[in-house]
């Protein structure tokens, strides 16, 4: 290689999914069938409706040309509705953004607030682009710890024992991933009273609201939110549209008309037809909601039922389309179960890839239908029975992981 990297990607490592699935690839080249129940990637369809809406706007000459910045009137008047209705936050459209996915408005967002050097708050454990985007700009990250036993919110006196003096932006996500710790009003109103006494804009990623959760919490319906809070939303996991690269983000006109003239200089909008489907599976009825997490449920019961194999620790109450469980005691981290599992044929993710705090915990995704979790259940409970693990003490463990690693 002639020309050298960027300084900027010493900073920043593969992403852990790109990597663990060239080896999942690998295996399976080598004849080795993998069950991965890793990624967050729905495997259902969006409503018929929406497909039909796409289909028929396509066919349309004149809705192939460029596209505004900032969307459509009709996209960002639907999302405001959208969020009256399940939310009871009244947006105005020009508090609207629309996004070609969430993951480019962490971008978006950071490139707007962040100067090199500037402090960002970020979540222990957390979804790693919050991470990623931060370095990748030369801000210095500062990461705040969730646990377990403060149901995986922020302590608020731990975190302003540091300095917060070039904080300009603290990321959180409820409901939670990788946790599944759901939102409630009194913590977003303690995050906005947060940021306004350090003024620190604060950031909900907010797009597992509707997964196995009946009550919808928007970090806006707090008070005086609208002074220092943004919020990004998606359609890839409500509708099932993960591939369509749909998202919005929401909040104060004027942090809104800041994160567009980033983006404004990064993509030529979004192709109109996207939006206007994107608008049809807005307004879908609340049964698809009902339809979507009933399949969800069946899925989850048998997630359950592997964990029950395991002896592993989990929350029934936890939402989102992913389980979250900590891991049997003897074991040294999850990441070390991980791979030792899948050289029997399942990949599940290892909460250590999240942050430090999740290194004894795992997550397994809901985006496989029941035969296949099942299936992946029979594997388990055969691994299991042969390693005898369970029973087994920390020297004799070793040595079964040893064997199997």
């Amino acid at each position: 290689m002639k020309i050298a990297k960027a300084n900027r990607l010493n900073e920043v490592k593969e992403y852990y999914f790109s990597k663990k699935l060239k080896e999942i690839r690998k295996m399976g080249n080598n004849g080795r069938t993998v069950i991965n129940l890793g990624i967050g990637s729905p495997d259902l369809s969006p409503d018929e409706k929406t497909i039909y809406k796409l289909l028929e706007e396509s066919l349309k000459k004149e809705n192939h040309a460029y596209q505004s910045y900032s969307g459509i009137v009709e996209l960002r008047e639907s999302f405001a509705n959208f969020y009256t209705k399940y939310f009871n936050v009244n947006l105005k459209e020009n508090e609207i953004l629309p996004l070609m996915g969430s993951k480019e408005g962490i971008m978006h967002i950071s490139m707007a607030f962040l100067n090199p050097n500037d402090k960002v708050l970020v979540p222990n454990p957390g979804y790693p682009t919050y991470s990623a985007v931060s370095k990748l700009l030369g801000a210095e990250l500062i990461n705040y710890n969730l646990k377990e036993q403060n149901n995986w919110y922020p302590d608020f006196e731990e975190i302003e024992k540091e300095d917060l003096s070039q904080v300009k932006i603290m990321w959180v996500n409820y409901p939670n991933m990788p946790t599944g710790a759901k939102a409630t009003k009194d913590i977003f109103q303690k995050l906005v009273d947060f940021g306004l006494k350090h003024n620190i804009l604060i950031i909900n990623d907010n797009p597992y609201s509707f997964i196995l959760n009946n009550e919808q919490i928007s970090i806006l319906e707090a008070d005086r939110a609208n002074e220092i809070a943004l919020e990004l939303n998606s359609l890839s996991k409500s509708h099932n549209m993960a591939g369509w690269r749909v998202g919005m983000l929401a909040g104060n006109t004027e942090y809104i008309n800041t994160v567009l003239q980033a983006k404004s200089n990064m993509d030529s909008g979004m192709f109109k037809p996207i939006q206007l489907a994107a608008i049809t599976a807005l307004n879908a009825n609340k049964s698809w909601f009902t339809s979507l997490n009933n399949i969800y449920s069946e899925r989850r019961k048998i997630v359950f039922e592997i964990y029950d194999i395991l002896k592993f620790d989990y929350n029934k109450d936890q939402v989102g389309m992913f389980v979250w469980a900590k891991i049997f005691p003897k074991f040294k981290n999850a990441e070390q179960f991980s791979d030792m599992l899948l050289k029997d044929g399942v990949f599940i993710t290892p909460g250590s890839i999240f942050g430090s705090n999740g290194e004894r915990y795992v997550r397994i995704s809901l985006c496989s239908n029941v035969k296949t979790l099942a299936t992946a259940r029979n594997i388990i409970s055969q691994f299991v029975e042969k390693t005898d693990f369970i029973e087994k003490n920390e020297d004799e463990y070793e040595m079964v992981f040893t064997k199997f690693h």
